[in-house]
């Protein structure tokens, strides 16, 4: 089978940033064929040893009109995919399918005021994505980006969160936004202490940003552990936040490539 007709590009990791022994991001070279819609992922692939390729769901950090591609990763101890991405150095290869996939997009709702975005871990990075477009800042009166982690030193890309807010095509909307970090196994200032399911049972999450999470005018984007989605799925759904299809436009959309 030739390039021509393969599923897949061949593309080159061009540097590397760990920020804990257990994360890091990495950015690779971007085929110029590759298109993409904030908050989608792509299919990575790495070869073992063997030769055997192994191939899993990431979403990009990058924005759709960056010309390099970031991802942000867990190792994942004895994992087939990640013990193996780990190791990769700058230079090395790493295969992308060539088209992107997921429906964690601006495009499944087809109003509302405010948007909440709540993530865990690696969740992050279609959010990331999306605050890097436009279209977010000109939809929505108010953006909330919660991002849960155990610890502080997990609290991933602060800075690229405060280099968007001072980009021309943002600083004008810059005030839509509230960050709430939540930090479960350490008391950190200025962050929440519990988990994202109990603020939500408790309300002490939209006390805390002085916003209501009504199915009315909010709309949530849910990424991360899969528990963290389905838990808070199902406490949506009881405050009549259901599910968006595309024939029957609702009020929550999730992310379902694990």
């Amino acid at each position: 089978m030739n390039s021509a007709q393969e599923k897949f590009t061949r593309q080159t990791i061009t540097s590397l940033h760990t920020w804990t022994p257990s994360l890091f991001s990495f950015r690779c070279t971007r085929d110029v064929g590759f298109r993409f819609t904030a908050g989608q992922f792509a299919r990575l692939g790495v070869r073992k040893t063997s030769g055997a390729i192994v191939w899993r769901g990431y979403s990009m950090v990058s924005s759709p009109f960056d010309e390099f591609l970031e991802f942000f990763s867990i190792v994942v101890p004895g994992g087939e995919f990640t013990s193996e991405l780990s190791q990769l150095a700058v230079g090395d290869e790493i295969l992308i399918e060539k088209q992107a996939h997921g429906f964690l997009t601006l495009d499944r709702f087809v109003d509302g005021k405010n948007l909440w975005l709540l993530a865990t871990g690696t969740g992050l990075a279609p959010f990331l994505s999306m605050l890097q477009d436009f279209e977010i800042w000109q939809r929505f009166e108010r953006i909330v980006l919660v991002y849960s982690v155990r610890s502080e030193d997990e609290l991933a890309y602060r800075d690229l969160l405060d280099e968007i807010l001072t980009r021309e095509y943002v600083a004008e909307h810059a005030h839509k936004l509230t960050f709430v970090p939540v930090v479960t196994r350490e008391r950190v200032p200025g962050a929440l202490a519990v988990r994202i399911t109990d603020l939500l049972v408790s309300g002490e999450l939209e006390k805390h940003v002085g916003l209501p999470m009504e199915a009315e005018n909010s709309r949530v984007l849910l990424c991360g552990n899969p528990q963290m989605v389905e838990d808070c799925r199902m406490l949506l759904q009881k405050r009549d936040m259901q599910l968006s299809m595309m024939r029957k436009p609702g009020a929550v959309a999730v992310e379902n490539y694990w």
